[in-house]
């Protein structure tokens, strides 16, 4: 089986419909998981411990795609790696 890397972090946003952050400095980093279900019970956890923070927002990247150097569109051969 494929290794599948996940990062679940978050933040107070500058818009909560948006994507970017207030102070990239106080991103809160919960922890890399190796498959999507226990980042997605991480991210569950935070979300809900935040709840009544409206600005707070927390998402799960799947670093796994960044280290996917043999597919055609990979993140870092776009950057000429």
């Amino acid at each position: 089986m494929a290794q599948r890397l996940h990062l679940v972090f978050g933040g107070e946003l500058t818009d909560p419909s948006g994507t970017e952050f207030v102070d990239l400095s106080q991103i809160h980093i919960v922890g890399l998981f190796p498959d999507y279900a226990s980042a997605y019970r991480a991210w569950k956890a935070e979300a809900q411990r935040t709840v009544d923070q409206a600005a707070t927002r927390y998402f799960i990247a799947h670093l796994h795609r960044l280290l996917e150097e043999t597919h055609e569109n990979s993140a870092t051969e776009a950057l000429g790696g």
